[in-house]
């Protein structure tokens, strides 16, 4: 009954900014009283902050700002656009007469302010009350957790459209119409004020809870400082880094909504950013995940499998997670569907396979030819043709991937396709490719036509592949049976290659830069970049170390949210990487020709694909905001 009562008041009291619901604007609300009751009461109190946070989507699932779907990294069945606009987004990456009429599979701009009024309501209402144990203490953290999910809220909305109206007080119930009608703030503008606030943010949370199991999930000082990070990275960023093709866009009033020029510096505003971050984790708060094993030596497969299972007080990697589990969701879209699984709602992609490296190190294939053929690196030992004659083992692990004759090692058994052989440990734990063991069924991946976890169902995979990253190995989507993992929203792993990203482009040949790469490759069981022995050579100069980074965050950070399809834009690369073909097996064979490279779909993306529309609604509602460019 009470969360009923709360998502009536909800939904009363936040009214999307620019609704053109008269009545509500015309009077003050009838339901004070409500209020009043709400803000009495100590249980209501933290289950309004709490509805604030549940508008936080999953990471890893499909309602994250399109995930990987809208980037080079997965795809959907083209048959889940029968239910609606919304998997049109996803599916076909903004074809299919996707316009600003049509709104998107989640409304970040009419939500995010929703959450800002309803934080902003807490941050007015809330009090202290003693009979029922909530102190000044709890008002004052309850208010400065209000405050950073607008922030985080804000910073999200700027990722995805840019600039917006920049609200920063609650609005009166009986403001005027005039009053509503924001014209979007300046990209700067707003950079500025949320580097503000999540710097006086950051030094209000500790570093550290003294309660960490119950203050899990909430704001502290790490998050805030990843929080800006990330955004001073985007901001410096080609996208929005005096971007020529925004330069014309102004407001009515003739105010430049984006930067008009590039400025260099705000790459080392990202890289002091980020150093900031990575002070605070090298006093020991933050640390890479890693498991040994019993030499002494890194376990890459188990360090990076358990990374993403392991819960926060064994996991010091995790710098902001969400204590809700979706692993129902990660595990049934990640397991094959003749073991109950629905994988084709998850299916990576052959771009996303071609792009982890050999286990030495070295890149399989350095791009296509004009027919599609993969232009191989020979050097890296990558073959695409035959099957292993033996089994293949790797030193330092625990991982097995099982089989009738399981051993300690065992990454790939005999009559695997070469293609999956010798690859890095990270490639084995994010993918799910045909003929391997699936511990629990007992037997192995069959993706081929009519196999058992085959076409031509979109359940399959429609590229040959499922996401195999985050899914957990005891899970058993046929008893239902789906083990905690907390919602890992910010890394270290991720910061490590922010930082060697923004170093790099702001000193060149700065000695942290290969520092926090080769952290990262270490991790992960491959040779690291040196001059030493049974190391790479070290990229010759910035391209190459920016091609270096890029490849590297390719990999670690694949399937992750939406950070490659944010990668993709902010480089603005997206419209010549989409000339590539999203490329898959040959799912319509049911033998080995299914081992044959195939265009599974050409996607579009055009320059207007680098922001998302406002929706038309909002645009008629309010004529002082301008549409972004191109739409």
């Amino acid at each position: 009954m009470i969360m009923r009562q709360i998502v009536l008041i909800y939904f009363a009291l936040s009214a999307f900014l620019f609704s053109s619901c008269n009545d509500f604007l015309d009077k003050e609300p009838d339901d004070a009283l409500t209020l009043e009751m709400v803000f009495n009461d100590k249980q209501r109190v933290e289950e309004w902050l709490a509805g604030i946070y549940l508008n936080m989507p999953f990471p890893f699932w499909v309602e994250h700002i399109g995930g990987p779907y809208l980037s080079d990294d997965a795809q959907l069945a083209p048959a889940l656009g029968q239910w609606g606009t919304e998997f049109n987004w996803i599916v076909t990456n903004n074809q299919g007469g996707v316009n600003p009429t049509v709104k998107p599979a989640v409304d970040y701009w009419g939500d995010t302010y929703k959450n800002v009024r309803s934080a902003y309501i807490l941050m007015r209402k809330i009090k202290a009350l003693p009979d029922q144990g909530l102190t000044e203490d709890d008002v004052m953290q309850m208010r400065m957790e209000a405050r950073f999910l607008i922030a985080y809220y804000y910073n999200q909305l700027l990722e995805i459209y840019g600039p917006f109206p920049l609200i920063t007080e609650e609005i009166a119930s009986d403001a005027s119409i005039n009053e509503l009608m924001r014209s979007r703030t300046s990209y700067d503008e707003i950079v500025q004020w949320l580097d503000k606030e999540l710097l006086e943010l950051a030094d209000f949370f500790p570093a550290v809870y003294v309660n960490p199991d119950r203050m899990f999930g909430r704001p502290n000082k790490g998050i805030c400082l990843a929080v800006r990070a990330r955004m001073w990275l985007y901001a410096a960023s080609p996208l929005f880094n005096g971007n020529p093709d925004y330069a014309d866009m102004k407001n009515p009033d003739g105010t430049p909504i984006f930067p008009t020029e590039y400025d260099a510096g705000k790459w080392q505003k990202a890289a002091d950013a980020s150093r900031q971050l990575l002070d605070l984790a090298e006093t020991g708060v933050y640390e890479l995940y890693v498991e040994k094993y019993k030499n002494g030596e890194i376990d890459p497969f188990m360090s990076f499998q358990n990374l993403f299972l392991k819960t926060a007080d064994q996991n010091k990697e995790i710098i902001f997670a969400r204590p809700r589990n979706e692993g129902g969701n990660r595990d049934i879209v990640g397991n094959p569907r003749g073991f109950a699984g629905r994988g084709g709602l998850f299916g990576a992609t052959q771009n996303l396979a071609d792009a982890f490296f050999m286990k030495n190190g070295l890149s399989p294939i350095n791009g296509l030819n004009a027919d599609g053929s993969p232009v191989i690196n020979t050097s890296s030992g990558y073959l695409e043709e035959g099957f292993t004659s033996d089994p293949i083992f790797y030193p330092n692990t625990s991982y097995n991937m099982g089989g009738v004759a399981a051993q300690e090692g065992l990454v790939t058994d005999a009559g695997t396709f070469m293609m999956y052989a010798n690859r890095e440990p990270r490639y084995y734990i994010s993918l799910w490719h045909d003929n391997q063991w699936i511990p629990l069924a007992r037997r192995k991946t069959n993706f081929r036509h009519e196999g058992i976890d085959g076409g031509p169902t979109h359940d399959s995979p429609q590229c040959g592949y499922l996401v195999r990253k985050a899914v957990h190995p005891e899970a058993d989507p046929r008893a239902n049976k789906f083990p905690y993992r907390p919602s890992i929203y910010l890394r270290l792993g991720e910061f490590y290659l922010n930082y060697a990203e923004a170093l790099n482009e702001a000193k060149p040949g700065d000695p942290d830069i290969l520092k926090y790469l080769n952290r990262i490759r270490e991790r992960a069981g491959i040779p690291v970049y040196g001059t030493a022995p049974g190391q790479l050579p070290v990229p010759i100069n910035q391209n190459a170390m920016r091609e270096a980074i890029r490849k590297e965050r390719r990999v670690e950070l694949a399937l992750e949210a939406n950070l490659r399809y944010n990668d993709i834009r902010r480089w603005k690369i997206a419209e010549e990487l989409f000339k590539t073909p999203i490329y898959g097996m040959n799912r319509n064979a049911s033998d080995n020709n299914f081992y044959k490279r195939t265009v599974y779909m050409t996607r579009s993306f055009e320059k207007k694909n680098y922001l998302w529309p406002i929706y038309q609604d909002y645009m008629d509602n309010n004529p002082n905001l301008v549409q972004n460019k191109f739409w």
